[in-house]
Formats: structure tokens, sequence, C-alpha cells
């Protein structure tokens, strides 16, 4: 084909493309519909899944309808909004508002509504009771839990990307490779349990927010992170900053007098002291420096002789200080590094602090004795329950992780994906950081405080053995840079069992008004959460109780219901009798997991329309 020939073509294709342009223009303001504008229009691009250890659905893709307004297509504006305002649920004057505060020719009314709400939409188009209004098709994003672990999971924007928590994290996983699912290694019911204890204790105690998280020390899985109050995902505008902030792996606080486990077994581990080591404490640590400064350091009592198991049993301040005067700083500051202190675990949050560890030729005289008390030192939980799992495991950390796996589309499992921030998609490698010896005494120690010898001895339970360490710390007032007198932190660190742990909690209770003491306040939710876990996650208790039952049983085998104009209630169904439901071909259904079905979405009553998705998640 010659040169002229190329531009004739090319010319032609042009003039094609822009009568196809005029010709839809054209349709688009005899209908009385907008044309899309660039940008605005909402995202049908798939977005993977969110989901909890066992497959239960913590974020999930929805279809949704944009409401939008197209200006110059509206006759009369007032008419309109009498129309359209209660179709949405907004009073008129609610739209007026919206409508007046823009110039622009076009602007969303409503962004996501449901299929219910855009059929009376379409509707009232269809007998052109309004105009200038479109009704476009999006997908958005459900969290059908609401609230549960919502500053873990995050959320997206109105484009569908994440914006905060795993949404943002893994949204190169979750967006791209065509809609890859993550997989976390929270379990729904251990979070339930948090949520619900910490939502008491942040009732009982009037604190201003309480963080509680749960770990399985021996594989780093994080099998519950809360933090409350939360907020609910699908209702954005309604919470606030501090509300979405998940605290547990972006908030760094001084964690009091915890911090003594690790400050102890370090310097036991260094082989300047022993468990029989023995201190005096008076009330107070009182040492004068070669400058003539005169450090003090009080106590909570006077309890004369105090060795290693004392001091973590009663907490004394002052055995801790002369402990500390044993090592030398550059020696605690890099046992205290190894506790992983100063650093991100890695465990999936981008936004994760490092916390506050300053460098030894920062410090001052006092800066070791301190430091050893859980002060001049910013932690997160995160860093906490990392450092607890070296107590744990007869001295080896074990990082803690957030992600169980990534699931590609067609199902396969992702082993190898490099996008994950900050340590790899697993968390990082085991280490040693204490012989196994020094691990064990210090569980024995904490074990010690959880009887009636010890601050801990709310939190122990019914036949099996916990070890504890309770904290409370002063919050530094921002006005005046020191310690206030009136904001505290209450913590508590445990392992359970203390012999052979399988699970490491630790709740912390901030600014609580009346009671400060972490073994009053603390302590007790730690009791609460492990009586329920230990039978929920079947760690075996001194004494099991068995459980008797008939040789025989009759089973009522529910009638799967029909499925027509609105989805059914199939609470309760067997696996067996939703199998006719896979045949369907005028709806989508997907099951997961097996015995009987325990959630469904949409809920019931929900209208169905052809090619409408049913999840049901079996337990």
């Amino acid at each position: 084909m010659d040169k002229k020939k190329r531009l004739i073509v090319l010319a032609s294709a042009i003039g094609a493309f822009a009568l196809f342009l005029l010709i839809n223009y054209g349709i688009l303001m005899l209908s009385g519909q907008p044309a899309a504008q660039p940008g605005q229009a909402g995202s049908m691009e798939e977005r993977g899944a969110i989901l909890d250890r066992n497959g239960r659905f913590l974020a999930m893709q929805a279809r949704f309808y944009d409401i939008s307004l197209w200006r110059p297509s509206v006759n009369n504006m007032d008419a309109l909004i009498n129309q359209l305002a209660p179709i949405l649920g907004q009073s008129p004057a609610e739209m007026r508002q919206r409508i007046d505060a823009t110039s622009a020719n076009f602007l969303y009314i409503q962004r996501q509504v449901d299929m219910a709400t855009s059929n009376y939409v379409r509707a009232a188009l269809a007998e052109h009771r309004i105009q200038g209004v479109r009704v476009a098709p999006v997908v958005g994003r459900v969290y059908p839990l609401n609230t549960l672990a919502s500053q873990v999971i995050g959320f997206v924007g109105n484009d569908n990307s994440g914006l905060a928590g795993i949404e943002f994290a893994f949204d190169g996983v979750l967006a791209g490779m065509d809609g890859g699912q993550v997989m976390l290694t929270i379990d729904t019911t251990v979070q339930h349990i948090l949520e619900r204890i910490a939502t008491q204790t942040l009732v009982e105690t009037g604190a201003e927010s309480v963080i509680f998280m749960a770990m399985d020390p021996r594989n780093g899985h994080i099998l519950g992170s809360a933090s409350v109050p939360g907020f609910d995902p699908n209702n954005i505008q309604a919470s606030s900053a501090m509300q979405r902030m998940d605290r547990p792996a972006l908030w760094a606080f001084e964690p009091g007098s915890t911090f003594k486990v690790f400050s102890i077994a370090a310097i036991m581990d260094a082989g300047v002291m022993s468990g029989s080591t023995q201190f005096f404490c008076n009330g107070s640590y009182v040492r004068v420096t070669n400058l003539g400064e005169r450090i003090v350091i009080n106590c909570l009592g006077h309890h004369g002789w105090v060795n290693a198991r004392d001091i973590i049993a009663i907490s004394c301040n002052a055995g801790t200080a002369h402990a500390a005067a044993l090592l030398g700083n550059a020696e605690f500051n890099g046992r205290m590094r190894d506790f992983g202190f100063g650093a991100r675990t890695g465990a999936g949050n981008p936004g994760e602090t490092f916390g506050i560890l300053r460098q030894p030729e920062q410090w001052s005289d006092r800066s070791r004795a301190t430091i050893a008390l859980g002060q001049e030192i910013s932690v997160s939980a995160l860093q906490m329950i990392q450092a607890a799992s070296a107590i744990a495991n007869d001295g080896v950390l074990v990082p803690p992780r957030i992600v169980s796996a990534i699931v590609a589309p067609d199902g396969t499992l992702v082993s190898d994906w490099d996008g994950a921030p900050f340590g790899g998609l697993f968390g990082g490698t085991p280490r040693r950081v204490l012989q196994p010896e020094t691990a064990r005494a210090m569980r024995e120690y904490m074990a010690h405080a959880a009887t009636f010898a010890g601050t801990g001895w709310r939190a122990a339970i019914t036949d099996i053995p916990i070890g504890v360490k309770t904290g409370t710390a002063q919050m530094i007032d921002p006005q005046t840079g020191t310690y206030s007198n009136t904001d505290f932190i209450a913590s508590t660190i445990a392992l359970v069992p203390a012999d052979n742990p399988a699970l490491v909690l630790y709740v912390a209770v901030i600014k609580p008004q009346g009671e400060i003491f972490g073994g009053r306040i603390a302590a007790p939710a730690i009791g609460q959460a492990a009586e329920a876990l230990v039978d929920y996650l079947g760690i075996l208790r001194g004494r099991n109780q068995m459980v008797l039952h008939p040789a025989s049983i009759n089973i009522n085998t529910p009638v799967l219901p029909l499925v027509y104009d609105y989805v059914p209630d199939f609470s309760g169904l067997a696996k067996r009798a939703l199998l006719p439901l896979l045949a369907r071909n005028d709806i989508n259904v997907q099951i997961h997991g097996n015995g009987w079905v325990r959630r469904q979405y949409p809920p019931a009553g929900y209208p169905l329309t052809a090619g409408s998705l049913i999840v049901l998640e079996l337990e």
C-alpha cells in the first residue's frame, strides 16, 4: 500500500471514530443520561478477597451502583430532588446542599448504592419522573464481619485501591494477578474473643483504648490483633483517624515493667548474674556517678533481699536497677536489639513503627537502669509479642506474621511473591537470642508471678499453668515533655501454658481512669482470654472434662428453601443439601468449608437478579 492510500485509510478511520463519538453523545443527551467523565467512572476491575486462616471472608468484591447527575439534562432541579432524595435515603435539603456545593455539570449524588436502590432509580428514569441521572455499575468492597479486625484488614478508596492495612500492603496482589487472594493468620473466633474482652475492659476502666494480641509463638502466626474502639470499613466516613489506626503495629509507647522479662533475661544470659544472685531493696536504688550526680530509682515497696525470680514476681524496680548495673551499655543495647526492639518486625504492615531505642552514646548515666525498667524506650505491641516468643521457644525468637498465604486466581499458592512489605511474605527467619536454660528459668519466674505471691495472680486460670508479667507505665505529657501524673498504660504479657507455651497474649490498657495498675486491670483480661482460648485452641488442661452422650441421635435434615426473587436463609443447612444450587445457571454460588452453613452473603431477604453471587460459609 503506497503512502497516499495509507493516509486515506487513516483519515477514514479517524472520521468513523469521530462519527461514532458524535452519535453516542447525541444518544446520551436525548436519553437524559450523562456521558462518563474521564477518571470519574467507578472501577469494574476484579479485586481478590481477604480471608482468615480458616477461609472465612474478611473482605470481598460485590456489585454496587453509582448514582450521578448531568446538570445540563435537568429541566426542573427541585422536582428532581423531591423525587430522588427519598429513594436514596437523603433529605431534599441534604441533596440540594450537595448539588449546590459545586458548579460542575457532572457530580456524584451517591456512590455504591445496592441493587434494590438502583432499581428504584431506574424505575423513576423509565417513568420519566426524573431526568439527567445516570446509574453506573461498579464493583466495591464488602466487609462481611463489619468491625472485626478492621484495623488489620484496612479499607479501599472510591477507586477500589487499598488505602490502609492489608488492603494497602498487598494491593499489588489483590488488584493485580487478576485478583489474587490474601489469606491471613488471623482466626476470626480468636479475634472475636479478644475484641469482646478488650471492649469490656475499655468500658470498665474508662480507658482511651485497649490493645489485645494473641500469637502462636511456635510459628509466629498472629491469631488475633484487637484495637478498640474500632471502626466499620463499610462506613469509613463514620470513623476517626484514631479508630482506624492499627495501634498494635503503628503505635510506639513505653512498656513499663512488662519489659523486665527481657532485661533480666538478657542480664542473666550474659552470665553476670544467676538465678541465685541477690540484691537488697530498701525502697529505692541509689547511685552517685563519677561526676557527683545522684541517681535515685524508687520502688513500690521495701522488698529486702530479692533474686531474679522475686524481681519478676513482685516487679522490684530497685532489684532491676541493681541487676542492670552489672552489664555494660553496649552489650545491654545489643541484647535488646537481639530481641527485636528498635526495628520493625516485618509482620506485614508497611507503616509499622521501629519504636525508639537510642544508641548507647546518647544514653545518660541512668539510661541503662531506666531502660531495664521499661522507660526511655518505646516499643510496639508487635515487638513485645515477638520478644516473648524467645522466652516461649527456649531462646529462639520467631518473628510474627499476619499473612499465611497468597492464592492465585487459579487456586495455586504463591510462595515466591517478593512484593510483601518489610521482611518478606512470611515474616523473618527465627534466630536464637537466649540460651535454653535462661528462657526456661524466665518461664518459671513468670509462672511464680501468676501465683498469690506475685502481681499477676488475677490472670491465673483453671487447671493450666500460666506465666505472666504485669506492668504500669507513666505516659509522657506532650505539653510538658515530662511524665504525666494522670495518664498511664497498664499492661500484662502472658505465656500459655507456662511450661510449654502454645500461646502468647499481650494486653495494654491506655489511659485508664481510676485504677491504673496492670496487675489489677490488665491481668484479669488476660485470664478471661486465656480461659476461652485454651478450650477453643485445644490446649490441654490438667483435668479435661469428658462429654457424655447417648449412643444414638436423631438428625432432622433441613430442606433447601426456594431461591427465587430474594435470598433465603440458608442457616444450618448441610453441604449435601446445598449441592443442587451448583447446578443453577441463573445465579453464581460459592460454598466454602464443610459441615453446616454458619454465615452467608448476601443476607437473607436481599433481592436476587440474574448472575447474582451467593457465598455460603460452612463449619
